[in-house]
């Protein structure tokens, strides 16, 4: 009996809606199913915190323009949340657009709703309601969900989750004192953001230390900026219990009591893969999610994954990336393998974090002594200085050979950097062919010539050899045309 379709995707995240319609511009037969799941997240969430940062920037850029003589009709800037919240999910709905069941259906992509799972017999299926979808091969792109931690007191006295904060009105009545326990990137986020809005935000992460896998100068000056604006950051303080006392809420973080009029929640992510019969056709999977091999195959060969399935959170480029290598390795051969060594990362903080490949700690205990470290800070670039954004600074790590292994930005326009960096190493674009190339001026792109040249700068105070060789050359020169 031959099967219906070439792919079928499970799952409505992103990353599935993508895999269809690349799978669909290949002819490819395509099924989508949109399974739903409690905490679904999408790509709504992430447009949700990214504006509310995007309108904290302007605010903070609304307040410093009276420094160079632009003044505000009213003495006092305020951010109103209901308005920020109704912007967020307007734009959510225009981009949504994009993928309506209308237009998936033009492209030739079934669009089936409902809850499934697998089957093995007779045949391996995907069963949603009485309709069996019999394909080649098979796509879980579920998606995730917060999980609550297990802290003692925490369903009584009551909290909120991100999720929560996009609901009717509760970004705008929220209370003035907040403790927001986590320490992802959205946390981080929303702490800084908060803070902007007049309240007083307390950061409780169970951590040593803020940001542990970036780089560390890098993280060191967000703590610092996210200080500044006024939130507190307790490290080192898992919380164990949480109480009501008066009307307030306490929570035990660590070895202090923290007092707070609401809670935000932060977990981590866990795999929106309940309810899909794994088991049954032998697909394996633990805590953190799916087992996949670097092809993104599960352990049954016919069967795929991509994005926060495969380890509870996924960043959404990330995940399209998975994406296009999984359904390209199901509709034909698998011979692709995934590699994250070029792909990038921003963290939309105020000033943003963004970084793509090694650190230089990563980099030093694979290559040694053959890494080299340029830093430009941005108060060095004539744009920075023209905007007044001068904190933060581009740091690349590199071979000997020219080879650009990382890159870390913490600033302005850092992801627009990052992405030309992150084009660089996967073009295997050497620091040399950067050096001499021709940058704008007062661009920020500026910065990454700057730090070609001091490559160069470094490595020639290194090359005892070639100085000697350029001063006789030079006073031989100069004898000449005496």
């Amino acid at each position: 009996m031959s099967v219906e379709y070439d792919l079928v995707v499970i799952g409505g995240s992103p990353e599935g809606v993508f895999a269809a319609i690349a799978a669909a511009s290949l002819n490819a037969r395509v099924a989508l199913v949109e399974q739903s799941f409690k905490g679904y997240r999408g790509d709504c969430e992430t447009i949700y915190h990214s504006t509310f940062s995007h309108i904290a920037h302007l605010s903070r850029r609304l307040d410093m323009a009276v420094q160079i003589g632009v003044y505000q009709p009213t003495p006092n800037l305020d951010i109103q949340l209901t308005q920020v919240a109704s912007w967020a999910r307007e734009v959510n709905a225009i981009l949504s657009e994009r993928h309506a069941p209308a237009v998936l259906a033009s492209l030739g992509i079934d669009l089936i709703r409902g809850s499934g799972e697998f089957c093995r017999l007779p045949h391996q299926a995907f069963v949603v309601g009485n309709k069996k979808l019999r394909s080649r091969k098979y796509l879980i792109a579920t998606d995730s969900r917060f999980v609550i931690p297990d802290i003692k007191g925490i369903e009584a006295v009551g909290y909120l989750t991100p999720n929560d904060l996009w609901q009717g009105d509760r970004l705008e009545s929220l209370p003035g004192n907040l403790a927001i326990v986590g320490e992802s990137p959205v946390a981080i986020q929303l702490a800084q953001n908060f803070s902007q809005t007049g309240r007083s935000v307390t950061l409780i992460v169970a951590d040593r230390d803020l940001l542990c896998t970036e780089d560390l100068e890098a993280a060191r000056l967000i703590q610092a900026q996210l200080e500044a604006f006024g939130v507190e950051i307790l490290l080192e303080s898992p919380v164990t219990q949480v109480l009501r006392i008066d009307g307030k809420k306490w929570l035990q973080a660590g070895d202090r009591a923290i007092e707070a009029d609401e809670i935000i929640l932060v977990g981590k992510r866990k795999a929106n893969i309940d309810g899909l019969n794994l088991e049954g056709v032998g697909v394996r999977f633990d805590d953190r999610g799916i087992q996949l091999n670097e092809k993104l195959q599960t352990t049954n060969p016919r069967i795929y994954a991509c994005g926060s399935v495969a380890g509870g959170y996924s960043l959404s480029h990330v995940a399209r990336y998975e994406a296009s290598i999984a359904l390209k390795n199901a509709l034909f051969l698998p011979l692709l393998k995934v590699d994250y060594r070029a792909i990038p990362y921003v963290m939309f903080t105020n000033p943003p974090l963004a970084r793509v490949g090694m650190t230089e700690a990563q980099a030093k205990r694979r290559y040694g002594k053959d890494v080299w470290v340029v830093k430009q800070d941005f108060k060095a670039s004539d744009r920075a200085q023209l905007l007044g954004e001068t904190t933060g600074f581009c740091k690349l790590v590199i071979r000997g050979n020219a080879e650009i292994l990382g890159a870390h930005v913490v600033g302005t326009q850092a992801g627009e950097l990052i992405g030309a960096i992150a084009l660089a190493m996967k073009n295997k674009i050497k620091l040399s062919s950067i050096a001499s190339t021709s940058f704008p001026w007062l661009t920020f792109s500026e910065i990454l010539q700057k730090l070609a040249l001091e490559w160069q700068n470094q490595r020639f105070k290194t090359n005892k050899t070639l100085q000697n060789f350029l001063e006789n050359l030079f006073t031989c020169l100069r004898n000449f045309s005496s």
